[in-house]
């Protein structure tokens, strides 16, 4: 089993596929999700957001000025501003 992972910014979907394993960063401090996670709201904090895709790739962003949502195995991250890092 994956999660379910959608980055969007207030100007597009910045990022949307499968992972083994997603990290963000809230106000709260640096949280790690994976598959049976329980439901999480939060605030994002500026920083990366880490996908572990389940091919074992990496994908890394910067997000802030959001929320995140844990629901079932779909994580949805909500940004003001998020973009994909070189």
């Amino acid at each position: 089993m994956a999660l379910t992972v959608t980055l969007v910014s207030a100007e597009e979907e910045v990022w949307h596929g499968e992972a083994s394993l997603v990290v963000a960063k809230t106000v709260e401090g640096e949280i790690g999700f994976m598959t049976g996670h329980e439901p999480v709201l939060a605030i994002l904090a500026e920083g990366q957001v880490r996908i572990t895709q389940t091919d074992g790739a990496k994908v890394v962003a910067t997000a802030h000025d959001g929320f995140l949502s844990m629901e079932g195995d779909v994580l949805t991250i909500v940004a003001g501003h998020a973009a994909l890092q070189a």
